[in-house]
């Protein structure tokens, strides 16, 4: 059997039927549910031996394009909940040559009609042919019906007349031929949107009806697949490892050290309340009860920016356990993420491979890399220390010099509006500078000499065995801020090559998880130049820093490592965890003597600390970011029902909206202009 996931392809875990091979369509995604409703119990075991080594070719650890064609499903899966409790006695998509000869009720959306005679029924599941036999034809008139009405229709299922097949629909073997018919509601004429799969409506408008625009087959199949997602991830935590579902508060008190939180007023004047960015603190106190084996799905809030990636309000799988270490969370995360993988026919192995984070910095100049490729960076620093101006407000000390080198055959190709996009990339960048060199016979004596030099030009096109056409992007500044600049310039120009056809292409579902460890501790605010949390302000030090810290040397402070943790898979931050801070005296030290934050208002969690609070450390994976990367998804906001837009605003409601003087009264507020 095929479970219709896109661009996968999966055995079915209950011993029955074939495995076939398929890039699944968007017809095909509909049948999800029937999957979603089964519990597969196949495990993976966790290999001893950890793999530190890690390479960034294109074709290693990804998925193989799906190539081969199977034949039509024939046989329906077995769905015996689907239709209880309704009154139909079938879904629209479920329906096969197997059913021929049975009497069938169906409820569901009037796709499309024609002559009076043909017409499709949709519902969430999949799409029916329906016949309108001419001796019952002047009962039922649907001339006049709009599209997107609701009809309850009862036939017989019928093979359709040879040759008359639709090889490209499951249900396309079969027909209804309609003994009776119920308009159960009738639609407007012109609806604001149209469901369709191609040429659809602007996004806005799209979120602005989303009750329409969610009854398209892409949605359907993202939001099913995030419910078994879900459902296998609750499974995994409590019937395999034991974990507690606990809810913890969403209305709260602000955080130091983090996000910027939403504040909801309260009827006592002057007192609000922050929605909870994360239930940080509610775990580890929950760590110091006795709950040593916590999770829950979580919601979460930050006022920031939106992007394709983020949005005001979220969700995560959080997770805090007690009497653990670094090994072990990552250990039980790579389970929890093997155990709900859906793609059963290209499963995940781990464990994972790791990479510091001055690894990932060197090499790919991100913490958050994508493996799927390389174009790493080469370092220059030693090579053209001297011969480089370094920019203003720059020790020598932290100086950097980075290169990434296109051959010929690839930068001859190269669209003309790289060079300015990339120049954009630099102008944003402090602390930074920027070129961009194309190679020539005499390059090595030509206009580069005036940047670096004669020997040093001679010596870096040894190095880099340059070729007349080679495109060489030189950085250098700040250490930070250059690698920075150089990955961000690392993404531009291979997605340029990409493009063009000039280099593979990503796959989507590569199997690129990496653990991204080692973090500092403490870094540098770029705007104001203060200490703060590189992860967040209740993460412990790595053990080998430990005495750094209690030394409070604060020359050396952004050379303390963390015990925190970040899962990327392509590219992308699926999640983060650490080990955290058990000890009362050293978290008030981190609060008050490194970080400078007020901390009378964690006066709970630092007196929590200190009436037996155990190791514990934890990890949340975000939910909407990896269903969206498992859904191939253009952004998070394809795989939740109800997403805010890119504005952090509501189309469908108009929130934020105003309130009215009695309600400003009651809680006290009077606007500002």
């Amino acid at each position: 059997m095929v479970c219709p996931i896109a661009n996968a392809a999966v055995k079915f875990p209950f011993g029955c039927g074939a495995t076939f091979l398929r890039k699944a369509k968007a017809f095909d995604k509909l049948s999800l549910h029937q999957y979603c409703a089964l519990r597969t119990h196949d495990r993976i075991p966790l290999n001893e031996q950890q793999r530190r080594d890690f390479n960034t070719s294109t074709i290693r650890n990804q998925l193989n394009e799906m190539k081969t064609q199977s034949s039509q499903q024939k046989d329906p899966l077995p769905s015996p909940s689907i239709n209880q409790f309704t009154t139909r006695s079938h879904n629209c998509g479920e329906l096969r040559l197997s059913h021929v000869g049975q009497e069938v009720t169906l409820c569901g959306w009037l796709e499309y009609s024609r002559m009076n005679k043909f017409f499709t029924l949709r519902d969430g599941y999949g799409t029916v042919q329906a016949l309108i036999p001419e001796d019952v034809y002047q009962r039922f008139n649907l001339d006049g019906l709009a599209f997107e009405s609701i009809l309850r229709v009862s036939g017989t299922v019928q093979s359709r007349p040879e040759g008359q097949a639709n090889r490209t629909l499951p249900t396309g073997e079969i027909e209804i031929h309609v003994s009776g018919l119920e308009v159960l509601n009738e639609a407007k004429k012109r609806l604001p949107i149209n469901v369709k799969e191609y040429n659809r409506a602007k996004e806005n408008l799209r979120l602005e009806h989303r009750y329409i625009d969610l009854r398209n087959r892409d949605l359907q199949h993202n939001l099913r697949l995030r419910s078994q997602v879900i459902m296998k991830m609750r499974e995994c935590m409590i019937n395999e490892y034991g974990f507690v579902e606990v809810e913890t508060p969403t209305l709260f008190r602000r955080t130091p050290g983090g996000a910027q939180e939403f504040v909801v007023p309260s009827r006592k004047a002057g007192h609000f309340y922050s929605l909870v960015q994360s239930p940080q603190q509610f775990k580890q106190m929950l760590m110091v009860g006795a709950i040593d084996r916590y999770f829950q799905i979580a919601r979460c809030y930050r006022d920031e920016s939106t992007r394709p990636d983020r949005q005001p309000e979220f969700t995560q799988l959080d997770i805090e356990l007690s009497f653990t270490d670094r090994e072990k969370v990552i250990a039980l995360i790579e389970q929890v993420l093997m155990q709900s993988w859906p793609y059963a026919d290209n499963p995940i192995r781990g464990p994972f491979p790791r990479m510091t984070l001055a690894e990932a910095m060197e090499r790919f100049g991100s913490d958050k890399p994508d493996t799927r490729f390389g174009y790493e960076l080469q370092n220059f620093s030693e090579m053209l220390a001297l011969q480089l101006i370094p920019p203003a407000g720059v020790h020598q000390q932290d100086f950097r010099a980075y290169g990434i080198l296109v051959r010929a055959e690839e930068a001859r190709n190269l669209p003309a509006g790289l060079k300015k996009s990339l120049e954009e990339i630099a102008k944003k960048s402090n602390f930074c500078k920027f070129t961009q060199s194309k190679v020539t016979p005499d390059w090595s004596s030509g206009p580069i000499v005036r940047l670096l030099g004669k020997e040093a030009a001679e010596a870096l096109c040894n190095r880099m065995s340059l070729q007349p056409d080679d495109l060489l992007l030189l950085g250098w500044g700040k250490q930070t801020y250059v690698q920075n600049m150089m990955g961000r310039i690392r993404l531009a120009a291979y997605e340029a090559l990409e493009e063009r056809n000039l280099v593979p292409k990503r796959q989507s579902h590569a199997h690129n998880f990496l653990w991204v460890v080692d973090f500092p501790m403490f870094s540098e605010n770029e705007e104001t130049g203060q200490i703060e949390s590189t992860h967040h302000p209740f993460t412990a030090p790595h053990p080998e820093d430990a005495s750094a810290l209690s030394a409070l040397n604060l020359s050396d402070i952004y050379n303390i490592r963390s015990l925190a943790y970040d899962l990327v898979w392509n590219g992308v931050e699926v999640g983060g965890g650490s080990i955290r801070i058990h000890n009362s005296q050293l978290q008030r030290t981190v609060l008050k003597d490194v970080l400078k934050i007020e901390h009378a208002h964690l006066h709970h969690l630092l007196e929590a600390l200190e009436s037996g609070a155990p190791p514990h450390g934890g990890f949340a994976i975000g939910l909407d970011r990896y269903v969206a990367l498992l859904c191939n998804a253009a952004s998070i906001r394809e795989v939740i029902a109800f997403p805010k837009s890119l504005d952090g605003k509501d189309p469908l409601s108009k929130a934020p909206v105003p309130i009215s003087e009695e309600e400003k009264r009651i809680y006290h507020i009077r606007v500002v202009e």
